[in-house]
C-alpha cells in the first residue's frame, strides 16, 4: 500500500473541494462530508459556496485577496487539522478526492 502524506492530503483536498463547491459535484460531495468528517464540514463547504459565488458576482475593485486562494488556504488548514487529530481519515479523504475529481472530469 502507497504511502499517503498528510501535507499533501490537505492540499490536494482543498483544491478540490474548492472547485467542487460551484460545480454539480458540490451536492455529493457536502454529503460525503458530512458522512465522514461531520456536519460541520458540510456546512463549511456551504459557507464556501456561499462566497464564492456572491464573489463571481461581485465587481473587482481595489486590492483584494483572490477569493478561491481564500478559500484554498482555509480548507488546507481544516483538513490539516481533522488530519492531526484523526490520521486514519487520510486514506478516507483520498478515496473522497479521487471521486470528486472524477465527478468534476478531471
Amino acid at each position: 500500500m502507497a504511502v499517503i502524506h498528510r501535507d499533501r492530503v490537505a492540499w490536494e483536498s482543498a483544491r478540490v473541494f474548492v472547485a467542487a463547491a460551484t460545480d454539480n459535484a458540490y451536492w455529493w460531495l457536502g454529503e460525503t462530508l458530512g458522512r465522514h468528517l461531520g456536519q460541520t464540514y458540510e456546512r463549511d463547504l456551504a459557507r464556501t459556496r456561499t462566497r464564492l459565488l456572491r464573489d463571481e458576482a461581485r465587481p473587482v475593485r481595489g486590492v483584494r485577496e483572490d477569493p478561491l486562494s481564500a478559500e484554498v488556504g482555509a480548507w488546507r488548514a481544516r483538513i490539516e487539522d481533522v488530519l492531526t487529530e484523526r490520521p486514519d481519515l487520510a486514506a478516507v479523504l483520498w478515496q473522497v478526492i479521487e471521486e470528486t475529481g472524477r465527478r468534476l472530469g478531471r
